[in-house]
């Protein structure tokens, strides 16, 4: 369906309108030539059309009258590559009604700008090709449908907090690895506010899990940043514990900051929309790339100095889903599938809660990319991204990269004050215990690999005391090691726990000298019959640790990424030609437009004419549809009732009529209380006769003014509707109709 040009070919226009019902292509020809004489062939007719169009005077009068509305619509049909009604409607939502964007689309028929062609049994909008050389200056203006404006604040550096600065996302890794042993999660069904692993089961934190976090995340929703981890697999939920997901966190710290971001603004949005899959496996991995990838080529149209009106957002997100499309698949950007649409406001929503954007303090409805701490400029190698505040404590820097932040994580905990604020900047505070070693160790550290860690990251700066402590509880670990299976391992000095009463009773086999086979289904039974047994340190390595091995948490460390990296584009400004200011060619082409309008009335003041006949062709100036001086000396006239207002009873009754014969819409107003004005873009259905008098039976197409609510009828106005919902029917009595305009149709069948 989509081709290169943004016209499509002469032949393609002229099958568009010779193919019209010969009413409708014999108004249109008498409208530009008047009475057409006898004998006339269709292809004559055309042949005439094309070379009037093609006369440079005529291409200057209709340059003249193109005017901002028209310009918005000649450079969108293009950019949307031939679109449906409903796919204009959509993109123009939040600046034109329904009905306005109807009346401009007839008016650009009328004046042979646009035509209307079927492609597979549907109507799609294009531009006239014999007027190329007329409208490519407005089809390359595409700026004018991506107003922005600069940032007055795009040098303020202050960052909010949040999970997306490293330090805070590491704090919270190390509080979800110092609570492992206990069971953070408990089962939920239905209930909101639940952390929902994407599976068959739900979850939520348990309150005194969740009370803890808050302590230290203030301010922090902590509960959807654990669902997000979820969504990620950086965490799954087993026995409703937390347990880690090693591969998985290497490759996401391994991320760039902006992809990072892109990755978890996606499971937030999977996450705040309950995207669920019971095959946690490719098929769900598909749905987060999927909305990461949205989210990047989304973000790389973004100019981090600008701010953007939700209507250009918006228009962003759609031209996505046109860039996914076909012909074939449904209008909107695709979730997974043809068949799944990606809702704009949970998108927008989605990207304000990762910080990916945000609102303007000074512009309603506006947004700003935002930035994050994990933007700061790393320090240049070798320089220290930490500081050892005691031998057992440190203080991350800003500009600790995430790998590394994740890492300390994995083996330090979280002080009661590991987040404080100070003199403006945040700091985040961790400490080297011996349980967090030991969980440094079950991941597959070594204390060696620790040691050469830290020392990288604070320039060679630790207590010799930490070293010797560190390496002391790594010969702790393996005196006494648990194994899958459940195997235990005792060293020769620790054999004669196996003769103690809690533990003998629980080994079925001796598999050889200190090695036992125990006839247990959890580890953390076992580990509490150890801890009663004395023992302090106990060890429970990974399955594929290897007697020797050291370990570090490193992306390539279980073979491919499982984040793949998101796909690369421009950025807006080599898509789109967003003028950095407005220019005055839009009044100057009101000044040379008005004053052809002009030139027009002049010619029609000499005219003998009668007053209905004068009415219409001075509306057919105002429509812009006069192009020379001869359509007002031989113009056809037919006189046609359009509208009607206050005291025109009868009038309004004739044009409701009409509009119910036609199936034309209809856009009324009437008053309300207050003294102010309903109104509404309507499919009339049907006149009934009530107490004398005649009540207008309405399907609404659009409830117009944006925040007003239309009423059930206009005698209970009061009687209104959620915004955003739809009425099946309303009721207005045509005597309290202020004003009705019947909306003619397309010539082309619409």
């Amino acid at each position: 369906m989509k081709h290169k040009s943004p016209f499509r070919s002469v032949d393609e226009w002229k099958s568009a309108l010779m193919t019209l019902p010969d009413n409708g292509f014999f108004e249109l020809l008498r409208s530009v030539f008047g009475n057409i004489k006898t004998p006339f062939s269709k292809q004559r007719l055309m042949d005439d059309l094309c070379a009037l169009l093609s006369r440079d005077e005529i291409g200057k009068t209709i340059a003249a009258y193109i005017d901002a509305s028209d310009r918005a619509i000649i450079a969108a049909i293009p950019l949307l590559h031939d679109p449906v009604m409903g796919e204009l409607e959509s993109f123009f939502s939040g600046e034109y009604t329904c009905a306005e964007l109807h009346a401009i689309l007839l008016n650009l028929e009328e004046r042979l700008i646009i035509y209307r062609f079927r492609d597979k049994g549907t109507l799609r909008l294009a531009l006239n090709p014999i007027l190329e050389k007329v409208l490519a200056p407005f089809v390359v203006d595409s700026g004018i449908l991506f107003a922005s404006f600069a940032a007055a604040d795009s040098a303020d550096t202050a960052v909010e907090t949040s999970f997306m600065d490293s330090r805070i996302l590491a704090a919270l890794f190390a509080f979800l690895y110092d609570k492992s042993a206990e069971e953070l999660l408990k089962v939920e069904e239905g209930m909101p506010g639940e952390v929902q692993h994407p599976g068959t089961q739900k979850y939520s934190l348990r309150k005194k899990a969740l009370d803890d976090a808050l302590t230290i995340f203030t301010g922090l929703d902590v509960e959807l940043a654990v669902k997000t981890l979820l969504y990620l697999g950086l965490f799954t939920a087993e026995d409703c514990r937390l347990s880690p997901s090693p591969k998985r966190i290497a490759d996401f710290g391994a991320l760039s900051p902006t992809e990072r971001r892109e990755y978890w603004a996606a499971a937030l949005f999977l996450s705040l929309n309950e995207v669920n899959e019971s095959e946690v496996s490719f098929l769900y991995q598909s749905r987060l790339r999927s909305v990461a990838s949205l989210t990047h080529r989304f973000m790389i149209r973004i100019d981090g100095g600008k701010y953007y009106p939700e209507t250009t957002i918006r228009r962003i997100f759609d031209l996505l889903g046109k860039e996914d499309g076909d012909a074939d698949i449904p209008w909107g950007v695709r979730l997974f599938d043809e068949r799944v649409q990606l809702p704009f406001k949970p998108f927008l929503t989605a990207l304000e809660k990762a910080g990916v954007l945000k609102r303007t303090g000074s512009q309603a409805h506006c947004w700003k990319a935002a930035g994050t701490a994990s933007d700061t400029k790393a320090k240049a190698s070798g320089e220290p991204v930490l500081a050892m505040n005691t031998a057992f404590s440190l203080i991350l820097y800003p500009e600790i990269s995430c790998a590394d932040a994740l890492q300390l994580a994995a083996y330090c905990s979280l002080p009661e004050t590991a987040l404080s604020n100070q003199g403006g900047g945040n700091f985040v505070n961790f400490e080297i215990s011996r349980d967090s070693a030991v969980r440094g160790f079950d991941q597959g550290m070594s204390g060696e690999s620790m040691i050469a860690h830290l020392k990288r990251l604070s320039g060679n700066r630790l207590d010799e005391t930490l070293e010797w402590t560190l390496r002391d509880w790594q010969n702790q670990y393996s005196e006494v090691s648990l194994y899958q299976g459940i195997i235990l391992s005792l060293a020769e000095d620790r054999r004669y726990l196996a003769e103690t009463r809690a533990l003998a009773s629980l080994i079925q086999r001796t598999i050889a000298p200190g090695t036992y086979l125990l006839s247990l289904d959890s580890k953390a039974e076992l580990c509490r019959v150890l801890k009663k047994a004395g023992v302090d340190i106990i060890a429970n390595p990974p399955l594929d640790m290897k007697s020797g091995k050291t370990f570090a948490l490193r992306s390539n460390a279980f073979g491919s990424n499982t984040f793949p990296q998101l796909s690369r584009g421009e950025t807006i400004a080599a898509h789109y030609a967003i003028p950095e200011a407005p220019t005055d060619s839009i009044n100057k082409e009101k000044d040379t437009a008005a004053g052809i309008k002009e030139k027009f009335r002049k010619v029609l003041d000499k005219q003998k004419l009668t007053k209905p006949e004068r009415d219409e062709l001075d509306a057919r100036i105002e429509r812009r549809l006069i192009l020379t001086e001869a359509q007002l000396e031989g113009a056809f006239i037919r006189y046609e009732k359009l509208e009607a207002r206050g005291m025109d009873y009868a009038g309004k009754v004739m044009i409701a009529k009409q509009a119910i014969e036609t199936s034309s819409l209809l856009d009324i107003s009437w008053s309300i209380p207050g003294g102010k004005t309903r109104q509404l873009f309507a499919l009339p259905l049907a006149l009934e006769k009530k107490a004398e008098q005649s009540i207008l039976v309405l399907e609404p197409k659009v409830s117009t003014p944006k925040g007003s609510k239309p009423a059930v009828s206009a005698d209970t106005p009061d009687a209104a509707q959620d915004e955003g919902e739809q009425l099946a029917t309303i009721r207005v009595p045509i005597g309290k109709i202020s004003h009705v305009r019947r909306i003619k149709q397309s010539i082309f069948g619409v």
